[in-house]
């Protein structure tokens, strides 16, 4: 049972298709059987407005810039009705996506300056990092196979190969630059194989 004053704050990354939301829920399930409080979430979104700006992002062509601007600003909506009040009250977050992604997706991918983001991160959430980040890592390739199975495509989804490689590659540094917060998992393998790795991680947290 989780006992400690503050919960825990757990984002999951990766390239679209990559298999988070299938790993999320697995997580979920397992919290609760431990009485552990969930609240799982995504980004953009989290909150009526964050969902508002998710529509406009996902479908609508913008300046990048103007997509980061965005992105932050759903955010910090997120950060201060959901997120903080969460972990204030002992439960776990699990977050679909969080700041790296925009490092990964904004930054590697559409070229916004790393220096432009860590301003926008250091004004809309501070000091407040996750205590674990989950890359489900995965060829680019395959997500997109995945992703045509199951949903129509939108503007990110839609986005080019070497697009792709370039936001799994940043991922992939920051994970190596970080390696006491992130955990890289193999997307490519059976989702219950998935599932133990990350358990295993968490079992200290879990005792």
């Amino acid at each position: 049972m989780q006992t400690a004053s503050r919960g825990r704050f757990i984002t999951f990354e990766g390239v679209d298709g990559a298999g988070k939301s299938t790993q999320i829920e697995a997580l979920a399930q397992t919290l609760r059987q431990h009485r552990v409080a969930v609240v799982r979430t995504r980004e953009p979104g989290g909150t009526p407005l964050g969902e508002a700006l998710r529509t406009i992002m996902l479908g609508q062509a913008m300046d990048p810039l103007t997509e980061s601007l965005l992105m932050f600003a759903a955010r910090r909506e997120h950060v201060a009705q959901v997120i903080e009040p969460a972990l204030a009250g002992s439960q776990w977050v699990l977050c679909d996506r969080f700041t790296d992604a925009s490092y990964a997706y904004q930054g590697a991918g559409r070229g916004v300056p790393a220096d432009r983001l860590d301003v926008l991160a250091g004004w809309v959430h501070g000091r407040l990092q996750p205590d674990l980040t989950v890359l489900v890592d995965i060829d680019p390739d395959q997500a997109r196979q995945r992703r045509a199975q199951v949903r129509a495509a939108d503007r990110f989804e839609t986005e080019s190969a070497a697009f792709f490689q370039a936001v799994r590659s940043a991922y992939l540094a920051r994970a190596a630059a970080e390696p006491a917060r992130f955990l890289v998992v193999d997307g490519g393998a059976p989702a219950p194989v998935v599932t133990s790795k990350i358990l295993e991680r968490l079992s200290q947290w879990l005792r």
